[in-house]
């Protein structure tokens, strides 16, 4: 490999090093936003603020999120870059973009909520309530209304845009990160294909407008999450 490339690399491996610095300075943040919580409980009780620290907590949950995604991508291909040592350094920032981009379309509030941090926090702010006589039965029907919107949120994720029902053989497309029925997104790449049309990316929102069918991967990971809900429903039943 010649020199600049090891260089650039290097570059790479210093620049991943600062962001992992970052995560000290949301770690940080979370637990001024935690105190801060505890601290109105303890003396105002004022829960619009709370409130509102809860949703400070949840948008440092998000960014924690976010930044381990655009590391786990980097770190991808530096890896993938190390192993199979091109002559030529392809573009470094388009094979990142692809993977952080696989990883965000994973997302989803339930995330979130589990994060480490903000788990803790609702935890002992439950607690710091319950010990102070505060905690209500409507903070409880919240909490049950709340788990039962995540769930709701999950199995969203499971249905297809085109047909709008459960995918059973999930694809991903490898440039904006959705998926699809296969079946459905063929089909519809077909029919444009024969307006001599190019195929918009079905999904809400989503700018990518040329799906094309070398875009399309199996997603299994996708298709085991599937297959355990369904089994778990009917285990539950």
């Amino acid at each position: 490999m010649p020199g600049g490339s090891v260089i650039s690399l290097n570059a790479v491996d210093s620049s991943l090093s600062s962001l992992k610095n970052c995560q000290s300075y949301i770690n940080t943040g979370m637990d001024i936003a935690s105190n801060v919580a505890f601290d109105l409980v303890k003396n105002l009780n004022d829960t619009e603020e709370v409130n509102a620290m809860e949703n400070v907590m949840l948008e440092y949950a998000r960014m924690d999120r976010q930044l381990n995604h655009y590391m786990q991508a980097v770190e991808a291909t530096v890896n993938q870059i190390k192993q199979d040592i091109p002559e030529i350094i392809p573009d470094l920032k388009e094979l990142v973009k692809e993977k952080f981009t696989a990883l965000e379309s994973r997302n989803s509030d339930s995330d979130l909520q589990r994060h480490e941090k903000y788990k803790h926090f609702k935890e002992q702010l439950k607690d710091m309530k319950k010990q102070l006589g505060l905690q209500t039965d409507a903070d409880e029907a919240i909490e049950h209304i709340d788990e039962d919107i995540t769930v709701t949120q999950s199995q969203m994720k499971f249905l297809c845009p085109i047909t709008q029902m459960e995918m059973k053989r999930p694809v991903r497309n490898k440039v904006c990160g959705h998926a699809y029925e296969e079946e459905a997104i063929l089909k519809m790449i077909q029919r444009q294909e024969q307006k001599k049309k190019k195929a918009r990316c079905p999904k809400i929102g989503c700018v990518h407008s040329d799906v094309k069918r070398s875009d399309l991967v199996p997603d299994e990971a996708l298709k085991r999450r599937i297959d355990s809900q369904n089994k778990q429903s009917r285990s539950t039943l």
